[in-house]
């Protein structure tokens, strides 16, 4: 299995023939407006441009994944995306919470269910919740979920989606001891409230329960996103955990054996 950071928390995920696209954002640099209001300095999103080999990468793409997209989410899913998946009529595995949502795009979609596993591609993949902030801001979001994926051989992948470090991500970790967790770790919030997604401190704890591979990414692509890579990789040197715990820059590939994943 590879495993592409594209960015922020868009990922080409090559397993096998399939080559599965997640969370596209695809806007260039500045072109969609803020998320934080307060401040010295205002910037526009995406803070970065995709990186050089996106073309390439997408060029293969065979499906997509998506986490999460209503509400206004298009760091998962923006309109440049949405033209580009139907101008090529890829199939966009979701939950059935946005399958209407994204069927009125004129998507190809293939809603997964909550309950048990599903069929995908010659393995299966089963939703876990995601708790995309708590208290008012919650309340204002859209959850979305997590996937955890077995294909024959290939090593088992858990993309955890937009979430805070829970008790359903803790009991999937642990059930299930993925050979791949890939969290976000860029710890955003909005001008009120607190956290979103999972930051420093969540990020080192979820590393610290895995005795796998984690690969953190949603960092440095969105202004409402403060945790910096070298914040991060400075804290893995010092654990000595830069053999299990990445953080991909954009454009970036890592590569994974069956069987050959855990420490």
């Amino acid at each position: 299995m590879k495993i592409t950071q594209v960015r922020n928390a868009t990922v080409v995920i090559q397993a096998g023939d399939a080559v599965i696209l997640v969370d596209p954002m695809l806007a260039p640099k500045g072109a969609i407006p803020g998320l934080t209001y307060f401040g010295s300095e205002r910037r526009r999103n995406p803070l970065v441009d995709l990186p050089e080999n996106t073309p390439e990468l997408l060029e293969h793409v065979t499906h997509c994944l998506v986490t999460h997209c209503q509400k206004g989410h298009f760091d998962h899913l923006d309109r440049r995306a949405v033209k580009w998946l139907r101008e090529r009529n890829i199939p966009v595995f979701c939950s059935e919470a946005d399958a209407v949502f994204l069927q009125r795009k004129g998507l190809q979609v293939q809603a997964l269910g909550r309950q048990g596993r599903s069929a995908f591609l010659s393995g299966n993949i089963q939703l876990v919740s995601c708790l995309h902030g708590r208290g008012l801001i919650g309340k204002l979001m859209a959850h979305g979920v997590g996937y955890f994926i077995q294909l024959p051989n290939e090593p088992s992948l858990y993309i955890t989606g937009d979430t805070l470090l829970t008790d359903d991500v803790r009991e999937c970790i642990i059930r299930n001891q993925p050979d791949i967790t890939l969290i976000p770790a860029g710890g955003a919030r909005f001008d009120l409230g607190g956290d979103i997604i999972m930051g420093f401190d969540e990020a080192i704890a979820l590393g610290a329960l895995s005795d796998r591979h984690v690969i953190a990414n949603h960092l440095e692509a969105l202004d409402h996103c403060p945790v910096s890579r070298a914040q991060l990789q400075a804290e893995i040197d010092r654990r000595d955990w830069h053999a299990r715990f990445f953080v991909p820059a954009d454009g970036e590939s890592l590569s994974f054996t069956a069987g050959a994943n855990r420490l």
